[in-house]
Formats: C-alpha cells, structure tokens, sequence
C-alpha cells in the first residue's frame, strides 16, 4: 500500500499572481487536492524580507487567497490559510535559523541574486530560506512542488531536517521536491531567457491573471519573436516563440507537435492572435470567480477555518520538537 502523500506549497502575496504562477503551479495544485493532503500558505512573512506598504500587502494578501479558490482549490479537500495566522511558523522559523550554519545560507542563489540589487541587506533576506523550511517541516510535508529555481532551497530543507533528526532523535519527516517536467517554467515576454515575474519593473514582460482582455491582448501582439515566420518548438535556436507556444500548449492541452501542426503555414500575427484569444478565454471564467469571492465573508471564513486547522498539526509538530530540544516546561 502507498504511503499517502502529504503536500506544503506557499506564494508570497508581494504582487498580482501571473499566468507563469497558474501554469507552472496553481493549475497543478487543483489535480493534487484529489491526491494529497494538500496545505496551501500564503506566505506574507517571507513578502516582508523587502519593504511592502502595509494596505497593499494585506490586499495581496486577500487577493492571492481568492485566487487561489477562483482556479478550483476546494476549501474541503485543502487547508488554505495566511503564514502569520499561525505563529508557530515564526517559532519554528528561529529554531531552524539555529540549526543553519553561515556558509549555507550565502550560498543561496537566490539571496545572491536579490542581495546585489540592495544597497543595505535586511537580516531577514539572508534567513528567510530557514523560514521556509519551517514552513514545510510543520506539516511534515512528504513533497513540496516547487520550480528548478527553489530546488536547491528544498535541498536546505532536507539537510535542516536531516541534521535535526541526526542531534535530537527522529522528528522531521524529509521531503521531497516536485518538479513538473514540463511547463513549470514560463519565460518573460520580453526576454525569453528568464522568468516571467511579477517583480519584473516592465509590465508586458508578463500577463497577470486579472488583467482585463484588451491589455492581454496588447501584452501579447508586444511579445517578442524570433527571426523568421516559422511556428516551432526549439528552445534553443526559437526561445521566444517556443515560450508562447509552451503558454499555448498549457492552456490548451496540446502537445508541442499538435501546436506546430496547428499553425503549420501560419506566421506570427495569426499565431499571436490565437494565443490571446486562448488566455482570454481561459482566465474569464478564473477572474469572474475571483470578482465574486474577493469580497466575500466567505473567504474570510475559509481562512479563519484554514487557520485554525494548520495551527492543530503545527503545533502537534512543535512540540515534538520543543521536547526533543529540551526547551519549555512542557
């Protein structure tokens, strides 16, 4: 018999989600709740590691709540809930900064990457990869879907965990990364080299989820191409239309030799113009969703009720660990 699966996944509320985030994850998330034991955080600790004006981020914070419901995550089959509604996420958080060693967290590509950017460097930007492993080894997360670019933070993870287990006794279970093998990674539409982003300070490098049909569309015929007219896959010689077709092929659910079949003789305008008219058609019935849950007393249920049923597992596992330390009365 399988053992069954057990899955943690967070998203910082730090902008509007776009459609990288729904194809690489969201949309993965809604066949998991079917599979796993699914926790879902919205993690607004880890948005702080940067200066965020406080009303956008709990507006991010309501918003990325009601989207994640608009795509189909089930509030019965799921524990959605926000990371500081449950402060054992914090506790734990420290414990795993003091099992973390210096060396280990300078090598994060990811800190490397955003720290060069800064004139001052927050503390918080430096540990925040021990924060999230808390925020997996909470829940005991058997698996963590996660993209190439936070596989090695899962990696930490499991050496945190590992390292845990070896000093204080087996507590930790280890997780495991999910990494899908195709179409988890959309690229920017203005540079097919990296990621689509929110943060990316250009707006059309990406399309958000709520962005209204004209401005996809706009976003869209703007997208970069590559030299020739030809409609083919080939990431390394086509990168940009490859990435379009890959965005195509995500919503569609055709195969990259169904999407050149498809558009065999066709040139990039056509080509372009049947893209829009796909990511239109299918975020409409998302974003009309989304406009009814948003101000819902509903979603504030959910996310009490998630709350409240993350917390019951979080602190069963903190307090295996508290005692393993040998700190507290209890």
């Amino acid at each position: 018999m399988r053992e069954a699966k057990t899955i943690l996944s967070g998203i910082q509320p730090s902008g509007l989600l776009t459609i990288g985030n729904y194809l690489g994850a969201m949309q993965h998330f809604v066949r998991l709740q079917d599979e796993a034991d699914c926790y879902f955080c919205i993690v607004d600790y880890h948005a702080i590691t940067l200066p965020q004006d406080p009303q956008e981020l709990k507006e991010n914070i309501r918003r990325l709540a009601a989207l994640y419901l608009a795509v189909g995550l089930d509030p019965q089959k799921v524990t959605l809930f926000v990371q500081s509604d449950v402060p054992e996420h914090t506790e734990l958080g420290w414990i795993m900064i003091c099992q973390s060693h210096m060396g280990e967290l300078e090598r994060m590509t990811q800190y490397k990457d955003k720290s060069k950017k800064l004139k001052s460097i927050p503390v918080g930007l430096f540990t925040y990869p021990a924060l999230q492993a808390a925020d997996i080894l909470l829940y005991q997360a058997t698996h963590v879907p996660v993209g190439e670019d936070q596989k090695q933070h899962i990696e930490l993870t499991r050496d945190l965990a590992e390292r845990f287990n070896h000093r204080y006794g087996e507590v930790f279970v280890i997780p495991e990364p999910m990494i899908a093998s195709f179409g988890a990674r959309i690229m920017s539409l203005d540079d097919p080299t990296t990621k689509m982003s929110k943060s990316n300070p250009n707006e059309n490098s990406y399309i958000s989820m709520l962005d209204e049909p004209k401005v996809i569309e706009k976003k869209i015929k703007r997208a970069v191409t590559d030299s020739g007219h030809e409609i083919r896959f080939d990431p390394e010689e086509k990168a940009a239309i490859s990435n379009l077709m890959t965005i195509y092929g995500q919503f569609t659910g055709q195969t990259m030799e169904e999407v050149e079949q498809h558009f065999k003789g066709c040139g990039y305008g056509q080509f372009k113009k049947e893209l829009a008219e796909v990511v239109i058609d299918s975020l409409r019935p998302i974003q009309e969703k989304y406009r009814e849950i948003y101000p819902s007393s509903e979603l504030d249920r959910v996310l009490e009720e998630g709350a409240q049923k993350a917390r019951e597992k979080a602190q069963q596992t903190l307090a295996k660990v508290k005692q393993a330390l040998g700190v507290g009365l209890k």
